[in-house]
């Protein structure tokens, strides 16, 4: 009777991750032998384990990442010049405490949405917060709340987020609300947080998809110097894979 009001007093200050190892813990005979305090220390650990996750949970659903990718599933086989030194480098996401960026670059299929999301994924699992946005919706977002008279509040969460992924960048040119809101975005997260963009067009044409040389200066400014580079070439992973799935049948 005891144990069961132990139980229903864990579950009713949400200990948890204390009430299923100590449920687990009674269900074993063997592990009845274990030192009180060593007990304490395995209880103690169950609960933190269980809240780590619950927070890594939250933090992947906040994220809305595109893609379920992970940066130890990355392919290295596919001949498109991703360099595994790089990667290796990044995963430790020093990048993310140093608040530098991540450019990735290259044709449309090579793999720079798998790769932008496993980098977010890898940041989730080591505490950061993380937003997906593919351009296009990012500008809707910004002028729904500027319409609603929220945007500053928008302004705010986005600074906040350790990484910022912007994803299929300068598909078309950006009219002049949409590069003022862009400057606003990396301005407010400049020399604090982390942001990644992904783009079919190198750095160097970024000017002409901007529209504006100034505001293009100025966002080059905030997103390239400190960045990290990654150029993927070569054909289509997609296409391939497509290919590989007909031959099967």
């Amino acid at each position: 009777m005891l144990v069961e009001q132990t139980l229903d007093k864990l579950t009713s200050m949400r200990l948890l991750g204390m009430a299923a190892f100590l449920r687990t813990w009674l269900a074993d005979p063997k592990q009845r032998g274990v030192d009180p305090l060593d007990l304490v220390g395995l209880i103690a650990d169950a609960e933190w384990i269980h809240r780590e996750n619950a927070r890594l949970t939250q933090r992947l659903k906040n994220a809305r990442l595109k893609l379920q990718a992970c940066i130890e599933d990355i392919d290295y086989a596919h001949a498109r010049g991703l360099v595994k030194s790089t990667i290796l480098e990044l995963q430790t996401s020093l990048w993310i405490q140093q608040s530098q960026n991540v450019v990735i670059t290259g044709p449309t299929g090579v793999g720079k949405s798998y790769l932008a999301c496993a980098l977010g994924q890898k940041a989730c699992r080591d505490g950061h917060s993380v937003a997906y946005r593919r351009v296009s919706r990012l500008f809707d977002e910004l002028a729904q709340a500027r319409a609603d008279g929220t945007l500053p509040l928008l302004l705010r969460r986005l600074a906040k987020t350790n990484v910022l992924i912007l994803d299929d960048f300068g598909l078309e040119v950006l009219g002049v609300a949409e590069r003022k809101g862009l400057l606003e975005v990396l301005e407010d997260r400049y020399g604090t947080s982390s942001t990644i963009v992904t783009s079919q067009l190198s750095p160097d044409a970024w000017h002409p998809a901007i529209g504006d040389p100034t505001l293009a200066d100025a966002i080059l400014d905030r997103l390239v110097h400190n960045a990290h580079r990654i150029n993927l070439k070569g054909d289509s992973i997609r296409r391939a894979k497509s290919t590989l799935t007909k031959q099967a049948k």
